[in-house]
Formats: structure tokens, C-alpha cells, sequence
């Protein structure tokens, strides 16, 4: 392989208030000129959090450019987005959340991870900003947080994109035997102490290998960071309890109603959508872009070769060039805002699964 360039730092964020707790955001400086110097400055080690909320609005940009939100998945960050961020700069102003529990965020104080208290989160970020609808970015776990406020609140999003989003598939899949396990009280503790025992650095690079097709294409630079990042968490004492209640919260989505709800949610959808598989995903199935064809009524659903579980990762300028298909779309037809609702939900559908190029 060819060597890699030094990739650009991760955003810089800060802790705000959504009443009684707090989410760690950030935002690429140059888009948010008026919010606290502090924001130019690199994310503490560990976030104060009697730091005062935000004062300006949570996502603060330039008046030409559209508020994105991303939100990651399971054992993710906000730095998962760095990348894709930098280059939806030129049409949207994105931000990302670190979910409670997750990141820099603390857990929220009732200690819930249901898919329903993720999407609260979600929407109330959403709201506390007063701009309007955003464009609205979820992978695995934090994709199916997305379904939830999108079916929801529809007047809450412009377009949706889902990555390798964490909605249940009936099919059994012995290699996952250890997501349900670790739902079952006292096992899930159990396993992750047994985990913890390992070198953080192991860690990482199997977190890596589970999630990336190929995981030198990983930026080494950045190896050091997560590292030292998970050793941080591991000094904290809610990350077990996070990981464990969003695994027994996906659980309990494919168990309920045979997964049906979740799925049903999708149908509700409006607004015009993006949703994207890697094919050789070893989390989410991408066999489940058929049923996403389906369930989504105004969606377009790729299947990207040589991808494993975060595109936005792994191929950042491919996510960057499917949104703006999007985008272009969704522009064309009137279909962001508050009028998308008049569309019929069969327009837009996609019946095709484009084999995007990936290197």
C-alpha cells in the first residue's frame, strides 16, 4: 500500500447543557466563529463538568451552509466523524456528538440506553439549537438512534444517511453469539472484565480489525490517540455500564416484535435518505440493503465493496460523494425542509444497490 497521508487532528468540542446533563459536541472551528474561544483549543483529557453550557447555539455556522449532526455507534465517538466533516464543509456545517456514557459525555443521570433515551438525546440537541431541521447522520447503534428521531420528529430532519445502521436482522449469526450473551445480567460484566484484562493497545487494534475491511487502511497517527483515549475510559466508572445497556438495548430491539418495530419506524420515514452497507461488513449484514430497499420509501441504499462497519472511516471521500448525490437529489425535488412531507412516499424509492468504487 501506498503511504498514507498524516491525517488532519479531530475536531475540538466542549461539554453542553441539555438540562440536567450534559453531551460533549464538536465542530469544526472555522464554521462556528462566534462560539467560545475555547472551542479553537484541543478537547481536555477529561472534560470539567461543571464547564458552563454553550451560551451561542449548539451548532453555530456560516448562514450558507446547512447543520448536520452525526452520531456515532457502539464503543464510537465523535472522532469517528473527523474526516467525513472536513469534507462536507463546503455545503454543510456538521457537528458531532459524543452519545451519554460514550466519548467525552458523561451518562445521562436515569442511566438509560434504550434506543428511545439515545434519540431524546438526539432531539433535544437538535431543539436546543433553534435552527431548524438538520441533515441527520447515524452509524450502526447511533443509525438506528437516527431511524428513531427520523420517524419521530420529522420536522426535526432535512436528510437522513445511515451507515451500516443497527437495525435487527432475524437471522442467527453464531459469530455474534456474544452480543446477546453479554445482555444476560451478570455475563455482560463478566465478559468485559475478562476483556479489560488486555492491553488497551489490543484493544484498539481489535475494535480496528472488527470494524474495518482492511484495517491498514487505519491511520497509524491516530492509534496512539484511541489508545490513550481507552485508557482514560478505563479509569472511569461508567463506560462497562454503557457498553453493556446499549448491547442489551440492540438486543432487545431484535427480540421485540421479532425486530418488527424497528423496521416499521423505517417505513415511517419522510425524508429523503441515504443508506449504506459495507460488503464486507462482519457487524451488520449487508444482505440487509434488500430489506432497507423495502422498509425505506424515499431512500437510496448502496452496498460499497471492500468496507467493513464505518465507511465514514474507511472511505470517507465515497460517504462525502453519496451525500451529495443526496443532497443534489433531494435539492432538486424540494424534499428537504418542512415540504418533503407532500411528496408520495414512492418517490425517490430506490430499487438499485450501486457498487460504489472503493479502493
Amino acid at each position: 500500500m501506498t503511504e498514507q497521508p498524516e491525517p488532519i487532528p479531530h475536531w475540538p468540542g466542549k461539554l453542553v447543557s441539555l438540562g440536567d446533563y450534559q453531551v460533549y459536541v464538536r465542530s469544526v472551528p472555522d464554521q462556528a466563529p462566534e462560539l467560545d474561544p475555547a472551542l479553537s483549543e484541543p478537547a481536555p483529557t477529561e472534560p470539567a463538568l461543571s464547564e458552563p453550557a454553550f451560551s451561542e447555539p449548539a451548532f453555530s455556522e456560516p448562514a450558507l451552509r446547512e447543520p448536520a449532526l452525526c452520531v456515532h455507534g457502539l464503543e464510537g465517538s465523535s472522532r469517528n466523524w473527523t474526516d467525513l466533516m472536513d469534507l462536507l464543509r463546503p455545503r454543510l456545517a456538521a457537528v458531532a456528538l459524543d452519545l451519554p456514557g460514550f466519548g467525552e459525555s458523561p451518562p445521562r443521570p436515569d442511566a438509560r440506553y434504550s434506543i428511545a433515551a439515545l434519540a431524546q438525546t438526539v432531539i433535544a440537541l437538535i431543539e436546543r439549537n433553534g435552527r431548524g431541521p438538520v441533515h441527520l447522520l447515524g452509524n450502526s447503534l447511533g443509525g438506528a438512534v437516527c431511524v428513531k428521531v427520523a420517524a419521530t420528529r420529522p420536522d426535526l430532519i432535512r436528510t437522513l444517511t445511515l451507515i451500516s445502521p443497527a437495525l435487527p436482522d432475524a437471522r442467527l449469526r453464531l459469530d455474534l453469539l456474544r452480543f446477546p450473551l453479554m445482555s444476560v445480567p451478570g455475563v455482560g460484566a463478566r465478559l468485559l472484565r475478562q476483556v479489560q484484562h488486555l492491553p488497551p493497545d489490543r484493544r484498539v487494534a481489535d475494535v480496528i480489525a472488527n470494524c474495518f475491511s482492511d484495517p491498514r487502511r487505519f491511520p497509524p497517527a491516530r492509534l496512539a490517540a484511541e489508545v490513550t483515549e481507552l485508557r482514560r475510559r478505563d479509569a472511569l466508572d461508567y463506560p462497562a455500564a454503557a457498553l453493556v445497556g446499549s448491547i442489551r438495548t440492540l438486543t432487545a430491539e431484535t427480540l421485540r416484535g421479532g425486530g418488527r418495530p424497528a423496521w416499521r419506524d423505517a417505513a415511517l420515514i419522510t425524508a429523503p435518505t441515504l443508506v449504506i452497507y459495507g460488503h464486507d461488513d462482519r457487524l451488520v449484514n449487508a444482505r440487509m440493503a434488500g430489506r432497507a430497499a423495502h422498509a425505506f420509501h424515499n431512500a437510496r441504499i448502496v452496498v460499497m465493496p471492500n468496507t467493513g462497519h464505518v465507511a465514514h472511516m474507511e472511505h470517507p471521500h465515497l460517504v462525502a460523494a453519496e451525500i451529495g448525490v443526496l443532497l443534489a437529489a433531494a435539492g432538486q425535488t424540494g424534499q428537504t425542509g418542512r415540504n418533503r412531507q407532500a411528496q408520495t412516499p414512492e418517490a425517490g424509492r430506490a430499487r438499485e444497490f450501486p457498487l460504489a468504487p472503493a479502493g
